[in-house]
């Protein structure tokens, strides 16, 4: 894309009156320029948009990504398949632990690997809770932006309980590197069913307060309900998937449509919106967070006994203890470490329903310790693209509650 051109060419500017799409200020005709970011407290993260304004009204809209590019798919032909939850913790930096589930079950399923099923359980267990803090975040962030700051306060306050079980289970709050192929990379410390269950208790009282301070709010709806419209067949042109696609009308999710894990053996439903407004992609993951307590609801009085990872040594790092007194776990040990796991040669691709929408990976293999080439489809990526779409004739101010309700992450967009 080059941005002068664009610009010169819809909005009718000369050369001589914009040089630059950076230059901001007053054009000839009454219209101003501004950049909305890269560093501004309503795009969430490195984010720039060049927008010309016709008093409140945006005229054009172009959005300029890359700013937090850190090449994670070159970086993932380099690194080996565990190392490279590093670049997975990164990614969407709100729900890290479904961007290193969703990479660890790609590479599993190259592998052949079955896990014990009580590593899955405990994966949806951590699936679902990243799913709420992050609609917690997508949820809050709105209503500031839209200057609603309390239930941003109250919905954090949750949040916190959640990043309070990871960090016991992980020893990390944010980048936790929570998996191993194979498995866990250790076993669940011996509160987490009563922590959990303490968060289900509690976090539908404060659920119902942001219903009453938000979703009922006439001033809330009346912001909302009409801002960033998108048809079901042009989100779906665009590449939608996630809360997103399902404001819009499109009944389709990862989990049910192509299951994996345990999906296909727990009840949930899927919130479907109908006009895509930013309304309707809060209420949807409202919905969202309410199917998510369902599933580990059924889940969590259900943690099978067992081992956290598969019988696998050729994949999976022996305990430390068995290394310095077995030669068999030492030699495992070393070639894992010295060699890296080896995958089969073939072409793989895996999906999963994260929370922003379908996160995927493509991986080639030359049966090396490294992918031969990496693609990632960031949920991100695909829907910031109509951006301008969303936002173009409408308000500034609609603007700003269009990128909140998308949820767009940095981390994941540029990759």
């Amino acid at each position: 894309m080059n941005p002068d051109k664009d610009i010169k060419s819809t909005a009718s500017v000369t050369e001589k009156e914009m040089p630059g799409v950076i230059k901001t200020g007053t054009l000839p005709d009454g219209r101003m320029t501004i950049n909305l970011g890269p560093s501004h407290p309503a795009t969430h993260g490195i984010l720039e948009n060049h927008v010309i304004l016709d008093g409140e009204k945006i005229e054009e809209c172009i959005p300029v990504i890359g700013y937090v590019h850190r090449t994670f798919e070159k970086m993932g032909e380099h690194y080996g398949y565990n190392q490279f939850l590093v670049c997975t913790d990164r990614m969407n930096y709100i729900s890290t632990p479904m961007n290193n589930i969703g990479w660890i079950l790609a590479v599993e399923n190259m592998l052949g690997i079955e896990v014990p099923a009580k590593v899955t359980v405990i994966r949806m267990i951590m699936s679902e809770l990243s799913r709420i803090i992050d609609h917690i975040i997508s949820m809050g962030i709105l209503g500031v932006d839209l200057g609603a700051f309390a239930s941003f306060l109250y919905m954090f306050h949750k949040r916190e309980e959640v990043y309070d079980i990871i960090d016991k289970l992980t020893g990390a709050r944010l980048t936790n590197t929570f998996c191993r192929v194979g498995g866990l990379e250790r076993d669940v410390y011996p509160e987490f069913v009563k922590d959990v269950k303490y968060f289900l208790k509690t976090f539908p009282k404060v659920l119902k307060e942001n219903d009453k301070l938000l979703t009922k709010s006439r001033i809330f709806y009346e912001r909302t309900k009409d801002a960033g419209k998108i048809s079901a067949q042009r989100a779906l042109e665009y590449g939608f998937t996630g809360p997103n696609l399902r404001a819009a009308g499109v009944n389709f999710d990862v989990r049910v449509d192509n299951p994996y894990m345990f999906y296909d053996q727990v009840k949930f439903d899927i919130p479907v919106g109908e006009t895509g407004a930013v309304y309707d992609r809060f209420l949807v993951r409202v919905e969202e967070m309410q199917q998510s307590m369902g599933i580990i609801r059924q889940l969590i009085d259900n943690i099978p006994e067992g081992s956290y990872h598969a019988d696998v040594p050729h994949v999976y790092l022996p305990e430390k203890n068995k290394v310095y007194t077995s030669m068999e776990d030492l030699i495992y040990h070393f070639k894992i470490i010295m060699q890296g796991i080896k995958i089969p040669r073939g072409q793989f691709y895996s999906s999963t329903e994260a929370a922003n929408g379908e996160l995927a990976f493509t991986i080639i293999s030359r049966g090396e310790k490294s992918p031969w080439r990496l693609r990632v489809r960031r949920p991100c990526f695909w829907y910031y693209q109509a951006f301008p779409e969303l936002v173009k004739g409408g308000f500034l101010a609609d603007a700003i509650a269009n990128m909140s309700s998308l949820n767009v992450i940095a981390g994941e967009l540029d990759g």
